[in-house]
């Protein structure tokens, strides 16, 4: 299990730089992300658009800090689809999820649909929604 966790953190900080550009048409998703213990460090949030790539390869991302413990980010141009969101809160400031013991997250994390894992990480089924005709709200509560 500290392996997987350990991939994942990995995959998702690497995969952020290679995120595919952003299309001028589509619709909005307004993520809201809130319950942070503290407004140090930065918040990162990835946009998936397949099971095959939850949680490895975004389809987009950025970056936002933090502030009233709390945060919200436009993700502007998305296509019509299915789709699934992660964060995670960089508290300190090392662009990496850190671990602890058995590679268990140290630090704040969440998925769309208040999706959570079970002896390893969120599944797709759990996190995806449909973005579908119009502009959505997503809220993580960490």
């Amino acid at each position: 299990m500290r392996h997987l966790f350990t991939f994942l953190a990995l995959i998702f900080l690497s995969s952020f730089y290679s995120v595919k550009a952003q299309n001028d048409t589509g619709h909005d998703i307004t993520v809201t992300i809130s319950n942070f213990e503290s407004n140090d460090g930065k918040v990162f949030i990835g946009l998936y658009n397949s099971e095959e790539n939850f949680l490895g390869e975004m389809y987009k991302g950025t970056i936002s800090k933090i502030s009233n413990n709390q945060c919200e980010v436009i993700l502007k141009g998305i296509p019509d689809g299915t789709y699934a969101i992660s964060v995670y809160h960089d508290e300190n400031d090392n662009n990496k999820m850190d671990k602890g013991v058995f590679g268990i997250p140290k630090e704040d994390y969440g998925c769309s649909n208040g999706a959570t894992g079970f002896m390893g990480p969120p599944k797709w089924e759990d996190a995806k929604f449909e973005l579908k005709g119009k502009s959505i709200n997503q809220h993580i509560k960490l």
